[in-house]
């Protein structure tokens, strides 16, 4: 038996380490150590998968990769395989997924799924070259094969059974301010962003005079500017002031894909009910309720008159509604119930009294009838319009315009552009009046209050998430066992409600309630946009065909249910927009016309020659073959692209020898200015960047139809056997659940911002939780149907997940892999020196031991800055990664190979940036960085290693071989 000391060590043993412990010694007949042998396993795995995801890039890799894809050598033996790993992995967790299990070889994986993923490996998808970086196609590649590479080193075991990581101790992640730190950028002041602190700090109004005598109201946004080392000040601007500075950077910055603005919202609020800076008299009036829009001339002159008020001039025999609070105003009644809008011709009508009377001063025209609600007087008289709270106008749109800015001002370019600084610099406000510094100090109030309420909902619905987290370590200790998640989902499959779940699963349940109560309110209510997002929703649920949708799920044939569906989303009657042109319109802010604006403010603004764009369209537009001439051109004569485009012959007309000469002395003066930073830039070198970003937009611009074909292509590949199963349930009343669900949190969302900040934490928190209580048994029951009905489709699907579990866990059943005896077989056979091998190993565990500790830093800045936002609820914090066979390390790295390639928002996209010049000086600059590490500790080059291969191979396909 053994002793604790000689106990094998797999993933799971945690130890205490040291810089040193690469140098510990190995155990008595082994070459290597656990660490070695584990960096070793991962160095080869690393180089191997490497090679197998770059083969895919050919368009006849899988016809060498063997059953069931057509290829020239037929079947395959694992132990032949060119691609061992990727055959395993489709073998075993690709084509046993229960939706592709029963597909026939021929007719789906030959002649649908071969020719799809053929066809995209050599699909006019914009490569690097051509995109002057790397593409996100790329970025998905290099994420693709590190998700293999964690795979495979977490699942195939060594055989010594010693094999173990470095570690450190825990990482000091402090997860209680997280969510606090995710609050700074909605904070009024003391956020600055490129430079510029910012703040919409109040609303004005003044009235415009029109023809005829007429006028209307018209908000101005004072901003309060603040930048380093200047005192400061503030500018008032209209919101067409925003939509002429958005105009202004589309055209200084050409090219550049701009954010939208929000949509026009004249919504109004009344001041919270925590404000007590008003007359006690008010406390009579709910500060949910709202005072009538486009009436600001009136309530100034409301407050002006203090409690000067008469009769309303209607005939007091006028019953009282029993239903709501209504306001008049010369001759017309609004109803504060529904934001106080004007009635409708007809109910004016009815309303009309004989003996039409003089109308009098606004100020004695807007009155208040008590009507029956508890919150009012049953005062018959009038009360003042000037007992009415503070009104904020146009606050949601304040807010929304607040993030627009600041979401314009996390770019460097638009941070420094002329357009920019004028509208935040020019035409200073010298004073500001009492009324608006009032307005000003009521509206940073309210901010802060908005926030203090945030973090009121986050810790009401955490405390509530952990009064279940006691009952998630069993929760958790059923998922992580075998067949966990198979015994939860039967547990679903028996139990027709939530009621009749094990209490442990109505723990989850319950939890997941408070989860996605606390998303919707993030979501809807908690950030600066999310007046914006919530009209998305709204719109979009507004024109959804739900009964449309419910019958062709209720009535058509499983087969054809997808392409019917698709039929009505993409008709277009009468050659108008689609239902899913406008949808997506409305969701992604018709991304395609937004480039489409940006190449014609280039075409138009800045090039000024119509054959270059010419020219440019034509190249995108051709062969691939011409494509590649082209290029090749390109690099023979160590040129740039966008000029071998315009000196060639093969497509669109041949330009003149001074159109040819511009663009040459263009691509120099470029060339200089690129090389030379912080040189003049001259106007040809402006225009060859010009040129350079229209190439690129261009070819984005292409890029996007072919994407959604293939993307219709793959949903048609995987949609059959889920509307099999969605006709089977019979769950078409899950339609209308949605519809009800979504009526149900616009409600919801409604009734909070009327009450605002009157309304307890409590009471908000419960009222989210509450809504999703009121659907949670719908969405049960579609599950339930969906899984009683499935023909064993979950039970197999929970199987296979389980499947690739065990495989975490245990390994593949064809063994593991023995870095002793190959590291000694190659040593005897000469193919490698073991002084200069072992040398390496040793460099790579400090590597490793330098690149943990980068991390644990960065990780550390973050979230000191910031730059780490997000809640975690208690709950599923007690399941770990290492629970099922993956380390904490692994998934790490691969957030830092994120980073490196772009991935991450904080990196400014190349394709973005509308400063060509910058942008290829960035570009350049980036790849010099990360040539050089960026900070992070420098991989060591391994020779001789790389030696160890082709034996390295033999054995992994052995070991794969199932």
């Amino acid at each position: 038996m053994q002793t604790p000391q000689q106990l094998p060590v797999r993933m799971g043993l945690r130890r205490g380490e040291t810089e040193a412990s690469y140098m510990s010694l190995p155990r008595p007949g082994a070459l290597l150590t656990g660490k070695q042998e584990h960096y070793l396993k991962r160095e080869l795995i690393a180089q191997q998968v490497k090679d197998e995801i770059g083969e895919l890039n050919s368009p006849t890799a899988l016809r060498r990769f063997g059953a069931p894809f057509r290829g020239d050598k037929g079947e395959v033996a694992p132990q032949d395989s060119e691609l061992p790993l990727l055959r395993y992995l489709f073998v075993h967790h690709v084509r046993t997924f229960p939706f592709l299990d029963q597909a026939r070889e021929e007719e789906f994986w030959q002649n649908r799924v071969q020719v799809f993923l053929e066809s995209f490996a050599s699909k006019q998808i914009s490569s690097s070259e051509d995109r002057l970086e790397d593409t996100k196609r790329r970025k998905l590649a290099k994420k693709a094969e590190k998700l293999v590479e964690i795979m495979m080193v977490s699942g195939i075991p060594t055989a010594s059974g010693y094999e173990e990581r470095i570690r450190f101790a825990e990482m000091e992640v402090v997860d209680r301010g997280a969510q606090e730190n995710g609050l700074v950028a909605n904070t009024p002041e003391g956020h600055p962003i490129n430079g510029w602190d910012v703040n919409l700090a109040g609303v004005r109004m003044h009235t415009v005079k029109k023809r005829l005598g007429r006028s209307y109201q018209e908000a101005e946004y004072i901003i309060r500017v603040k930048t380093a080392g200047e005192p400061e000040h503030y500018v008032a601007r209209r919101y067409e002031d925003f939509k002429a500075m958005h105009d202004r950077l589309r055209i200084e910055l050409a090219g550049k894909v701009l954010p939208p603005l929000p949509k026009k919202n004249s919504a109004d609020y009344v001041m919270p009910s925590f404000m007590e800076d008003y007359d006690d008299s008010t406390s009579s009036i709910s500060s949910e309720e709202a005072l009538p829009r486009h009436r600001h001339d009136l309530l100034r002159s409301s407050r002006k008159h203090g409690g000067e008020s008469t009769s309303t001039g209607e005939s007091s025999g006028t019953p009282p509604s029993d239903s709501a609070t209504s306001l008049t105003q010369d001759g017309e009644t609004f109803d504060t119930t529904d934001r106080l809008k004007p009635m409708g011709m007809r109910d004016r009508m009815k309303k009309v009294v004989p003996g039409h009377k003089r109308k009098t001063s606004a100020a004695s025209q807007l009155s208040v009838r008590p009507l029956g609600s508890p919150r009012v007087s049953t005062d018959q008289s009038t009360m003042s319009a000037g007992a009415y709270p503070p009104v904020l106008f146009r606050e949601a749109q304040r807010v929304s315009l607040r993030a627009a800015l600041r979401t314009l001002l996390q770019n460097q370019h638009i941070a420094r552009s002329t357009s920019m600084q004028d509208f935040l610099v020019k035409n200073k406000l010298e004073t500001l009046n009492e009324e608006e510094k009032t307005d000003m100090e009521h509206r940073k109030l309210v901010d802060e209050k908005r926030i203090e309420e945030q973090k009121q909902f986050y810790e009401i619905a955490s405390k509530r998430a952990a009064e279940v987290d006691v009952h998630m370590e069993a929760f958790r200790r059923e998922i992580i066992e075998r067949n966990g998640l198979r015994n939860l989902f039967a547990s679903i499959k028996q139990k027709n409600s939530i009621s009749e779940l094990p209490p442990e699963h109505k723990k989850v349940a319950e939890w997941l309630r408070i989860e996605v109560a606390a998303t919707i309110y993030h979501l809807f209510l908690a950030e600066d946009n999310s007046a914006e997002l919530f009209g998305q929703l709204s719109r979009i649920h507004s024109m959804f065909p739900y009964t449309i949708v419910k019958n062709i799920v209720r009535f058509t044939n499983p087969v054809a249910l997808f392409p019917r569906v698709l039929d009505v989303f993409m008709a277009q009657p009468f050659g108008t927009r689609s239902l899913l042109q406008h949808i997506f319109g409305m969701a992604i802010q018709d991304g395609i016309n937004n480039i489409q604006k940006s190449m014609n403010a280039l075409v138009t603004h800045k090039i000024q020659e119509p054959e270059y764009p010419a020219k440019i369209q034509a190249y995108v537009e051709s062969d691939e073959e011409i494509k590649q001439v082209v290029k090749s051109e390109a690099n023979n004569k160590n040129i740039d692209l966008v000029l071998a485009v315009l000196q060639s012959s093969k497509f669109g007309n041949t330009l003149s020898y001074d159109q040819l000469s511009q663009a040459e002395d263009a691509h120099q003066a470029w060339k200089n200015a690129v090389e030379n930073v912080g040189s003049e830039r001259t106007p040809n070198a402006e225009l060859f960047a010009h040129m350079k970003q229209l190439l690129k937009l261009y070819l984005r611009l292409r890029d996007k139809p072919n994407t959604i074909k293939l993307l219709r292509n793959l949903l048609e590949i995987f949609y059959e056997p889920i509307m099999r199963v969605i006709k089977s349930a019979n769950v078409y009343n899950s339609v209308t659940d949605l519809a009800s669900f979504i009526d149900d949190i616009i409600k919801t969302v409604e009734e909070s911002q009327r009450q605002g900040f009157s309304a307890d934490p409590n009471q908000t928190v419960q009222s989210f939780i509450d809504l999703c209580a009121r659907h949670e048994d719908d969405l049960y029951k579609f599950i339930h149907e969906m899984h009683k009905h499935d023909n064993g489709l979950f039970d197999a699907l929970m199987g296979h997940i389980e499947d690739i579990l065990n495989f975490l866990r245990h390994g593949p059943k064809g063994g593991s892999l023995d870095m002793n005896a190959l590291f000694l077989e190659a040593t005897e056979a000469g193919v490698i020196d073991k002084q200069l091998a072992t040398k390496e190993v040793n460099s790579l565990l400090k590597w490793q031991i330098k690149r943990k500790r980068w991390h644990q830093d960065k990780t550390r800045r973050k979230m000191a800055s910031g730059e780490d936002p997000g809640m975690q609820m208690p709950g599923f914090n007690a399941i770990r990664p290492s629970d099922f066979g993956l380390e904490e390390e692994d998934l790490s790295d691969l957030e830092d190979d994120e980073e490196e390639d772009g991935w991450s928002d904080s990196e400014t996209d190349g394709e973005d940036d509308a400063d060509g010049i910058l942008a290829e000086q960035k570009r350049r600059a980036r790849q010099a960085r990360l040539k050089a590490g960026a900070g992070e500790p420098k991989k060591p080059p391994i020779q001789e290693l790389d030696k160890l291969l082709p034996g390295f191979l033999h054995r992994l396909r052995m070991v794969l071989a199932e």
